[in-house]
Order: structure tokens, then C-alpha cells, then sequence
């Protein structure tokens, strides 16, 4: 066969030399890199699953609901706020939501801007849709100054703009102020990543509190986090009607399932004993936070299901070495630091024992 490879296709040129996003996917006892829940669904949440699954299963000839609307009204209930099910959209996974945003708000000859270290899928979906990508800097403990925020913003004129709160990789919840700053300067449309959302500490805002005053403000959301539903594949935001609106005439005919669509209505129903496992993950996370600097690391403060931790000579031989104990973390975020996902007891037991077996050859003097 003759050799052929992805330079001699005809790709985009902006395409060229980029990389698809992935964290690694390997066999380990103690697997703390990706942020999923370590609390799988309970037995009696996964039999109500197979019943609503197998109801659905014998009308799966038939095309799906294509506006979600039972789904977006469950969703809506579940945010509160005073929220509707026409204030609320759903895809498959909230980076499906991200991209609809891009495809309606961004494009060619348009910007998206974000402040990083962030998600790493903003600038990669923004270049996907053929959108350029600003990065403006975080301050040294990670949070967005409003001054360095607001000047960058009237300087450049982004169409859209990212905040990330709780932001990922560094946890750092952001004030209301900081978005309220944003959402007066920006001349577009402003999405707050809240993925993480339901992790924040008692007192931290969210920016739902905002929407009724500002309709070119999205919320985002996920089920894979705090419903431990990352294999369900449902994101979702909420906005002005006339935003959902806006993102019907991007997206694909019936682009959410019948099955995704049962699975993550069902999954609402059960909010209370999921979201259970949410104080036991935010103490499990405190706790190793106050572990970490008792023991001379540098540890950003987290709103999320996961650490941002350091200061390591060399990040990638810490990894790896964190890897040869069965520990898989997160080698991701600026140089020097590392992220670990909070996951059972048992699991950050190991997460200590391994690194307290590391960390002497690898740390910053």
C-alpha cells in the first residue's frame, strides 16, 4: 500500500499541525486525571435507567423529540432561578454547546477571547469553527484582574468571550464582579463556564444570578461532573430565549437522542441523592488541599472536583512517576504544576502514598 498519510490530505491549512484534544486513556488502578465522579450511579438510579432505556428502546424507528422539550423543562426546573425551558438548550456534552456558540456567535473574521491557563477545548473548538482565538493571561494566583480584563476586551472587540468559573485546570471561582465588569464591556456575547459549578465552597455565585439583566450572557453546564453522568454525554446552558434560539439554526436535525435524551431526564429525577456525593467530594477535596501545603506544595484554591498542585522541577518526570505507582494524574495547566482529580478515600490514600514517594526528587528548590 502506498504510503499515505494526514499531511498529503487536503485539510484546512489552519488545521495543519494541530493536535486532537485527548487525556490519556491507560489501564491503572488509580485513574484521577479526567475530573469524573468517582461515585457511579446507585442501584436503584440504574434500574429506573434501564426502565425509562427500554421504554424508549421500542420507539427508537422514530426520530427523537428534536427540541428536547421535556428535557429542557426538567433542566430548567433543576436550575431554578425562575428559568424556563425556552431560557435552556441541551447537546451532547457541553462541548457540543460551546461549538453551536461558535458556530451562531464566532466564524471567519470574528474572535472568541479567554483568559488563560482555562479549558483547553475554548481555543480548540474556536479554531474549529474557523474563529480566531486571543488569549489574555490570568494573575499569578490565577484569578482575572477586572482593570487587565476590561482593557484587553475594549482593546481587541472579541465577539465572544470565555470566563471559566470554577476554571479549569486551576479550580479559581470567579467573583460576580469580575463578570458584571466583562458583561458591560464586551460587545458580544459573554459564556461562564460552569461545568464545575455544583463544587463551589458555600457562598460562591453563580452566574445564573445574572441572566434576567443580561441577555447576551450564556451559562453552561454538564451532567458529567456532579451527576456522575460523564458517559451520558449531556451538556446544557441557559440564556435568553432569543440565544436558544439563535443556536436552533446551527444545530443538526434530532442531534440529541431519544436514549440520551430519557437517560439525562431520569438522572434529574434522582438530583438529590446525586448530588450526595458532591459534599463528600468538596471535604475530600478541602482535606487534600490542607494535606498538600502541610506538606510544602503549592496548591491553587479549588472550586471544583480537582487540585491544581506544585511547584515541580520537572512536571512530565513527575507524572510519569506518579504513573510507574499506579497513579494516574493530570500533566496539564502552566509548567511546573499538576492536577489531580478528587476521587473516593481509598483513592487519594493511594494519591498520598504515591506522592509522597515522588515528590522528594521532583519538586522546585
Amino acid at each position: 500500500m502506498t504510503e499515505f498519510g494526514l499531511d498529503d490530505l487536503p485539510i484546512r491549512d489552519d488545521l495543519r499541525g494541530s493536535s486532537p484534544y485527548g487525556a490519556p486513556q491507560l489501564d491503572v488502578q488509580v485513574a484521577l486525571n479526567t475530573n469524573e465522579n468517582p461515585y457511579p450511579p446507585s442501584d436503584r438510579l440504574a434500574e429506573a435507567l434501564a426502565r425509562e432505556v427500554s421504554a424508549v428502546a421500542t420507539g427508537l424507528n422514530r426520530y427523537p423529540d428534536r427540541d428536547a422539550t421535556r428535557l429542557r423543562a426538567a433542566l430548567a426546573g433543576y436550575l431554578g432561578h425562575g428559568l424556563d425551558a425556552d431560557q435552556v438548550w441541551a447537546a451532547n456534552g457541553s462541548n457540543e454547546v460551546l461549538q453551536q456558540i461558535l458556530q451562531v456567535f464566532g466564524g471567519p473574521g470574528r474572535t472568541a477571547m479567554g483568559f488563560e491557563p482555562s479549558y483547553s477545548m475554548h481555543p480548540i473548538i474556536t479554531r474549529a469553527t474557523n474563529t480566531a482565538w486571543l488569549s489574555e493571561p490570568r494573575a499569578a494566583d490565577f484569578s482575572i484582574g477586572v482593570a487587565a480584563a476590561t482593557r484587553a476586551i475594549a482593546e481587541h472587540q472579541p465577539d465572544i468571550v470565555f470566563l471559566t468559573s470554577p476554571n479549569n485546570p486551576t479550580g479559581t471561582a470567579l467573583p460576580l464582579e469580575v463578570i458584571e465588569s466583562v458583561l458591560r464591556v464586551a460587545p458580544g456575547v459573554v459564556v461562564v463556564d460552569e461545568a464545575y459549578a455544583e463544587f463551589r465552597r458555600e457562598g460562591t455565585p453563580s452566574a445564573l444570578t445574572l441572566l434576567a439583566d443580561h441577555p447576551r450572557l450564556i451559562v453552561s453546564r454538564t451532567m458529567s461532573k456532579a451527576f456522575a453522568m460523564a458517559g451520558a454525554r449531556l451538556g446544557y446552558l441557559a440564556a435568553h430565549p432569543a440565544v436558544v434560539q439563535a443556536l436552533q439554526l446551527v444545530r443538526l436535525p434530532y442531534h440529541l437522542s431519544a436514549v440520551s435524551q430519557a437517560v439525562a431526564t431520569t438522572a434529574l429525577d434522582f438530583a438529590d441523592e446525586l448530588l450526595g456525593a458532591v459534599k463528600r467530594l468538596r471535604e475530600e477535596r478541602d482535606s487534600v488541599v490542607e494535606w498538600l501545603r502541610a506538606h510544602g506544595f503549592s496548591v491553587a484554591d479549588s472550586d471544583a472536583n480537582f487540585v491544581l498542585f506544585g511547584e515541580f522541577a520537572d512536571r512530565s518526570a513527575a507524572w510519569r512517576a506518579m504513573l510507574d505507582r499506579g497513579v494516574l494524574i493530570r500533566e496539564v495547566g502552566p509548567p511546573g504544576w499538576l492536577r489531580v482529580t478528587i476521587g473516593t478515600p481509598e483513592e487519594m490514600t493511594a494519591f498520598r502514598e504515591a506522592l509522597l514517594q515522588v515528590a522528594p526528587g521532583h519538586l522546585s528548590a
